[in-house]
């Protein structure tokens, strides 16, 4: 076995992985593994803020479908990704967080850059391992390799600053022994049952999740739709889950989503559920309409048990890889059931609710605004159109026109979309944009962003001129944390507090560093800007002038209550008092 330090031991492993990159700030804690890189055939891509190398790892995760490496100083270095690495675990998205911690001889002693970062990270990764000695190193990053492609999720590394240095000997392994390519359709008596309750179907639905895209299955989803006569819906934020051209498309559900995917699915009898836990916000009531039946039969697939019924109580659950259970059930199904010999029903069906839902946003937007200012809805039908027609990747914050969008992103191809999802960080959508175009260069990368969630992101614009990632950001400037503030509107009176948000010129300020920055405020202008930035492939910050009053429903209805107040001093603040002098 060859010597080497517990930094050339780590360095070899993520060779081994294939890891050409590793996002983060440099420090001294990890400096003997960073000098390396370089030698490795590794790039180290310096970002302004900790948190952004965690959205650019997970975004470049979800694209290529290998795990992403972050890094650096420990303490407040590792801290600040707490919430990247949080937003990963929710997203199921392989992560390796290479986390120094301090020096064995010091640690109890409150010393400088000290903290507990392993006890901190354990809650929102599928582990959090500790490097025990020097000689471990290797051997301990191959096991968090192995954890989160075993259970898609970040995984957390802590290594003493002092363990990077030593002596130990070790075998350099290929990845092939010390981990299995996940896969496998689980056992197959389950999908006899699974048939059974599909071929009792008269209206069935099926719902593509996250699972779909990452597996490569959507050409399976497709054919098993035309087979049943099934229309298709697609979970919370992965509308490019299945191609939006095809006449069984109905759009995505949850928040924002499309009420024609609703509609149908609130009629359906069986829900065939593959690569998507179905998950409890995903699945709530929207626009007043209690879409998820509570009466029909679900057959979930799932790589993961802890998701199968986790939030619907299923008739049977296929715990096994997407397309591995896809392509058995199928074939299964060919077998005991004939293919639904007219479709004409279906899709005409499908159109009619399509084309009310998008008769329905489209007067929304038709709303008067304010002098100078475009409805949301105006920018955010050419923002999708564009999107669509280029095929980019499109990356989502949370927000009110975030939020919005999810009425109109449409995609022909998978693994266009990348959102916060369910843990619903603001300052997300920039920062993935950064990691989407790591991972598809040639590709157009799309962000749409608040102005609340770009003052957290456009720190980065200077990451993106450094390493030529010619993203394009739209900035919708509607001068509010506009979610919040519709809270404000329902539930406090109109009272407003720390809604407001002010800036000069974002666009000015994305030129300043760097982008090329432009200022719209009707659809031809944006239209322009957005062939202007895709043709010269250069970062770019489209500042579009919105209406901060053309508001979406509240996220969530019952996650708040009127005010009651019983001191006297807060007593006009009371609901009672609504309206009165």
């Amino acid at each position: 076995m060859p010597k080497m330090t517990p930094s050339e031991a780590m360095a070899e492993v993520l060779v081994q992985e294939g890891v050409n990159h590793v996002s983060g700030i440099l420090g001294s804690a990890f400096m003997d593994l960073l000098d390396l890189f370089p030698a490795a055939g590794i790039d180290f891509i310096s970002v302004r803020h900790e948190q952004t190398a965690g959205h650019m790892e997970d975004a470049y995760a979800r694209l290529t479908g290998r795990a992403g490496v972050v890094t650096g100083q420990n303490g407040p270095g590792m801290t600040n990704f707490v919430t990247a690495v949080a937003t990963a675990n929710m997203a199921h998205t392989p992560l390796i967080v290479l986390s120094p911690s301090a020096g064995t001889i010091s640690v109890g002693w409150d010393g400088f850059q000290e903290c507990d970062t392993w006890s901190l990270f354990k809650p929102i990764t599928k582990a959090s391992l500790r490097v025990p000695h020097p000689k471990r190193a290797g051997d301990v990053l191959r096991t968090a390799f192995r954890i989160a492609y075993a259970e898609r999720g970040p995984v957390l590394v802590d290594i003493p600053r002092d363990y990077f240095y030593g002596e130990l000997e070790e075998d350099i392994l290929p990845p092939s022994r010390y981990r299995v390519a996940p896969g496998g359709i689980g056992k197959p008596e389950h999908f006899e049952a699974a048939v059974e309750v599909l071929k009792s179907a008269k209206n069935p639905v099926i719902i593509s999740g996250r699972g779909v895209v990452d597996a490569g299955c959507i050409d399976t989803i497709r054919a098993m739709a035309e087979h049943l006569g099934a229309p298709v819906a697609t979970t919370y934020l992965h509308n490019d889950a299945f191609p939006c051209d095809h006449p069984l498309w109905t759009g995505p559900i949850g928040y924002m989503g499309s009420k024609a995917a609703m509609r149908i699915l609130q009629k359906a009898d069986v829900i065939l559920a593959v690569g998507t836990r179905l998950s409890y916000f995903g699945t709530l009531p929207q626009y007043d309409i209690n879409y998820f039946p509570k009466s029909a039969k679900i057959v979930q697939i799932d790589i993961n048990p802890r998701h199968i019924a986790k939030t619907h109580p299923v008739a049977v659950g296929l715990c096994a890889d997407a397309k591995d259970a896809s392509e058995e059930l199928f074939a299964r199904l060919r077998a005991a059931l004939p293919a639904r010999a007219n479709l004409g029903p279906v899709h005409n069906l499908v159109k009619a609710e399509l084309d009310d839902w998008y008769r329905e946003i489209a007067a929304i937007a038709e709303e008067p605004c304010e002098a100078g200012r475009m409805h949301p809805r105006k920018a955010l039908e050419v923002v999708g159109k564009f999107i669509t027609e280029n095929n980019a990747i499109a990356t989502t914050d949370i927000g009110n026109t975030s939020s919005t969008a999810n009425s109109y992103l449409r995609f022909t191809k998978p693994k266009r979309q990348i959102a916060t999802l369910t843990f619903g960080n603001t300052g997300f959508a920039y920062q993935a944009a950064l990691g989407a175009q790591l991972a598809c260069p040639d590709d157009v990368v799309v962000s749409i962003v608040g102005d609340g969630a770009w003052g957290m992101s456009l720190f980065e614009v200077p990451t993106a001129c450094q390493f030529n990632l010619p993203v394009i950001s739209t900035v919708y400037n509607n001068g509010a944390w506009c979610a919040e503030k519709k809270n404000q509107i329902d539930f406090y009176n109109n009272r407003f507090v720390g809604a407001d948000i002010w800036s000069k010129s974002y666009a000015k300020i994305g030129e300043a560093m760097g982008a090329d920055g432009y200022t719209v405020n009707t659809q031809k202008d944006l239209a322009e800007a957005l062939e202007t930035a895709k043709n010269n492939r250069r970062p770019a910050v489209i500042e579009i002038m919105t209406d901060g009053w053309k508001l979406a429903p509240p996220f969530r209805r019952d996650a708040l209550a009127l005010p009651t107040r019983h001191l006297p001093k807060y007593e006009h603040l009371d609901a009672k008092n609504f309206g009165k002098r």
